[in-house]
């Protein structure tokens, strides 16, 4: 993926199991309690069996590490695979029904997905895909239901709507939310760093506009604003989508600014108590440097026992431990 930004880790793969590791940690030490991952179903289909393939291997490192998670289905992948020939338009419906009655025998019933009130939290991504009276059809005919949010704009079969930036608005965006979402029972605000994609100068399509950073600014003020609501949840956009410029995983242009602002406003507006420091945040990185340069079973075997203790909270004894693996 090309962007105006670079990993602080370099490129990777989003795939591995050790990069994985990496990013649930740094997450956890910011003060992040889970992930929303974009899933694309279970069809054989231009890439989105690969990406069903690395939602996995992050559901079992979420569960491993003690965090949470959460499906946004990109049911954009319907007219798609319509289009393709693949799926009968007249079939939209019941195969949406099926993907997520997936999703409920396999991932809704795990310890570490989120539950709204009993029902498992589902987003649904844009709104090209069913339309709200087949998003109706379909909620309505699972066997177990759901806490079913959709994007900006809250749906007839909704719980609420999340909210997510639009460039073109800014800042301005989070207040119109505010204002729309007042009367919904739920709703899950949005807090982000900036927006810069790659789109016009990779010739995929025209920008979608522009948010700049402002030296940080901007993602502490949207990061207040959002808390300010006492959503039950908030989201942060994004983790690491490089093409649009939003990441908040630690880069070469920003390092780990946005998550040592995210810790101090965790401090602030949700628990006091949260003990983890900017230092602190450096640790994973410095795990899976290791990870990558020591094969060794016993090496990995204490590389395993140092992501436990990170994750435990047990950051002095991981200090610890890397400290004396890295004169070995």
């Amino acid at each position: 993926m090309a962007s105006h930004f670079y990993p602080l880790i370099g490129p990777y793969d989003s795939g591995d199991l050790a990069v994985l590791e990496y990013h649930l940690l740094t997450m956890k030490l910011a003060g992040i309690d889970g992930v929303i991952v974009d899933w694309y179903g279970l069809q054989q289909f231009r890439d989105y069996s690969i990406l069903h393939r690395n939602t996995q291997r992050l559901v079992d490192q979420v569960a491993r590490l003690g965090m949470k998670f959460v499906i946004c289905y990109e049911d954009q992948t319907i007219p798609a695979l319509v289009k393709a020939g693949r799926l009968k338009s007249a079939d939209r419906v019941a195969h949406a029904a099926g993907e997520i009655e997936w999703l409920a025998k396999r991932w809704f019933r795990l310890e570490s997905y989120v539950r709204l009130e009993g029902r498992p939290v589902l987003l649904s991504f844009g709104h090209a895909g069913l339309t709200n009276k087949e998003w109706q059809q379909c909620l309505a005919g699972l066997k177990s239901p759901v806490a079913y949010f959709s994007e900006h704009l809250r749906r007839s079969a909704a719980v609420g709507a999340f909210d997510w930036p639009i460039p073109a608005e800014g800042l301005d965006a989070i207040k119109r939310f505010r204002k729309t979402s007042g009367n919904w029972p739920h709703s899950i605000p949005v807090a982000f760093p900036r927006f810069v994609d790659i789109y016009a100068e990779a010739r995929v399509r025209a920008s979608y506009g522009r948010v700049d950073d402002n030296r940080g600014a901007t993602f502490k003020a949207s990061m207040t604003q959002a808390l300010q609501l006492k959503a039950a949840f908030v989201q942060i956009a994004t983790w690491n989508d490089w093409g649009e410029g939003t990441m908040i995983e630690p880069s070469r242009e920003f390092a780990y600014r946005d998550l040592e602002v995210l810790q101090q406003l965790r401090r602030r507006h949700l628990d006091a108590r949260f003990s983890a420091t900017a230092s602190d945040l450096r640790l994973p990185a410095r795990l899976l440097r290791r990870r990558r340069t020591m094969t060794a079973t016993v090496q990995a075997r204490r590389s395993d026992r140092i992501a436990r203790l990170i994750a435990a909270g047990k950051l002095a004894e991981a200090r610890a431990e890397l400290k004396e693996t890295g004169r070995r």
